[in-house]
């Protein structure tokens, strides 16, 4: 007697992959579209021979949608969304494989891998002038204030100029690569009147300026591996009269009246003379006619 068994594989092993965590340091400014691990690095095995689904998901909330698979049955991981370290410097994948589609009815084996993903920051932005507010909340573009100061006619200022809101000076935003910045004058200097240290950003004076005038520089910040980075920054400087004497009050006391009850901005009226609004006024001897 002959007997023919035949034997029927049954659906008992799991999916494996071949590393079950995995690490990739990836560029800021990765191209959209590129390979971040291959699909040989991710594919997994299944002992009963079938088909391998596979699926994606970050854990790390606000990391979502900037990376995806080639396709359910291809685990190849890609960049589908431009980075930006400033949002985020890390994340973590979760990459399953499934023995069945997702929505089979089927009992399903299933196995998963950890993709962690640690960005590297680039040198992508120009250099910023401080101080600088950002713009509508986006973190890449800070926008600096004029910076202006004053000299004195006739006066040769011997130490760097006084400026506001601050003195001259400029960081690159990407500050984990931290670029060397230089700065030049490269408009506005009428009679080279003055100079800009290359390595400081101080403006100092080269020659006085005799008359009542106004220069409006343009002081340029680039970063000396790429001079294709740079930002400019205007700074007004204006020659006037130098001062000699403080302003001052003149009177010492200031008496008024105020009746109970009135509307704010109502006016303040002179102590005596309750039509007539209190003046508070001051003098300076450097402008007699004023």
């Amino acid at each position: 007697l002959e007997i023919l068994v035949t034997i029927l594989n049954e659906n008992d092993n799991n999916p494996q992959f071949v590393q079950s965590n995995l690490t990739r340091v990836v560029r800021e400014d990765t191209e959209v579209n590129a390979t971040i691990v291959a699909r040989e690095d991710l594919s997994a095995t299944d002992a009963d021979l079938d088909i391998i689904y596979y699926e994606l998901t970050a854990t790390v909330q606000g990391t979502d949608g900037y990376f995806a698979i080639k396709g359910v049955n291809n685990p190849e991981i890609y960049l589908r969304k431009a980075l930006d370290y400033d949002k985020f410097q890390l994340t973590t994948l979760l990459l399953y494989a499934r023995d069945r589609p997702v929505t089979s009815p089927d009992p399903t084996n299933t196995a998963n891998a950890t993709i962690t993903i640690i960005i590297e920051q680039t040198d992508t932005r120009a250099p910023w002038f401080l101080p600088c507010a950002f713009l509508s909340n986006n973190t890449n573009v800070c926008i600096s204030s004029p910076y202006s100061g004053t000299i004195n006619i006739s006066e040769m200022a011997v130490e760097p100029l006084i400026l506001r809101p601050g003195p001259i000076y400029a960081i690159d935003p990407d500050y984990t690569i931290n670029e060397k910045i230089m700065y030049s004058i490269v408009g506005g200097n009428t009679d080279e009147v003055f100079s800009v240290d290359a390595l400081t950003g101080n403006i100092t004076m080269n020659k006085i300026v005799t008359s009542s005038r106004s220069f409006l520089l343009q002081v340029m910040a680039t970063q000396v591996n790429n001079l294709r980075k740079y930002s400019i920054a205007t700074v007004e400087i204006k020659a006037i009269n130098k001062s000699l004497y403080p302003p001052h009050f003149e009177k010492g006391l200031y008496n008024g009246t105020v009746l109970v009850g009135l509307a704010p901005r109502s006016f303040v009226f002179q102590a005596g003379h309750p039509s007539t609004p209190l003046m508070i006024t001051a003098a300076d001897e450097d402008f007699p006619d004023v």
